[in-house]
């Protein structure tokens, strides 16, 4: 007769199908939660987005001043700055996260239009970067023109990703025990 194995906590709490479940409750009541409460989600999304803003511009900006990319430089610089006023202000910042949002993606935009005619001129691949471009100005003018509405959409849509997110990793708990069984 074979010998069965005793499973001890440590082996519970680090087997996969056990932090898909975990991940999947976490992440459904997160998710529950920021579709609830808008307003204090923006207020933590402000935080958190000010954050990424810094971390992801000063990667840019260092990136780019050692392979002297003067608009990467920029991006980077500007999204340093965006990332300041996020996180010195984060009541103000909850309040107009949508007409920052706006702006960034405008100049954003901008700058990939103007970096798509250069990697046409150059004879380089060029359309993806034009298109990310164009959507970056439509979506700011989007946003400018309805504030409101894109400040619980955005809140609005990443509770329901978070959500979604949570959902998905239930089922994949309840595929990976019954594959086990």
């Amino acid at each position: 007769m074979a010998k069965q194995k005793n499973i001890t906590l440590p082996d519970l709490i680090m087997s996969a199908e056990m932090w898909s479940l975990c991940i999947g409750i976490i992440m459904t009541i997160l998710g529950i939660y920021i579709c609830a409460n808008p307003v204090t989600s923006l207020v933590a999304l402000a935080l958190y987005i000010g954050i990424a803003f810094m971390v992801t511009g000063a990667g840019y900006a260092f990136s780019s001043a050692s392979a002297d990319l003067g608009w990467g430089l920029f991006v980077g610089l500007f999204d340093i700055f965006i990332g300041l006023i996020l996180v010195a202000n984060l009541g103000i910042t909850a309040a107009s996260i949508p007409a920052v949002f706006a702006v960034w993606c405008l100049a954003v935009g901008i700058i990939h239009i103007v970096r798509s005619v250069r990697s046409y001129k150059s004879m380089l691949p060029w359309g993806w970067t034009f298109t990310i471009g164009i959507l970056g100005v439509a979506f700011s003018f989007l946003i400018m023109a309805h504030p409101m509405f894109g400040a619980f959409t955005l809140t609005t849509l990443i509770g329901l990703y978070i959500t979604c997110y949570g959902i998905f990793s239930i089922i994949e708990y309840w595929y990976l025990s019954k594959l086990k069984a």
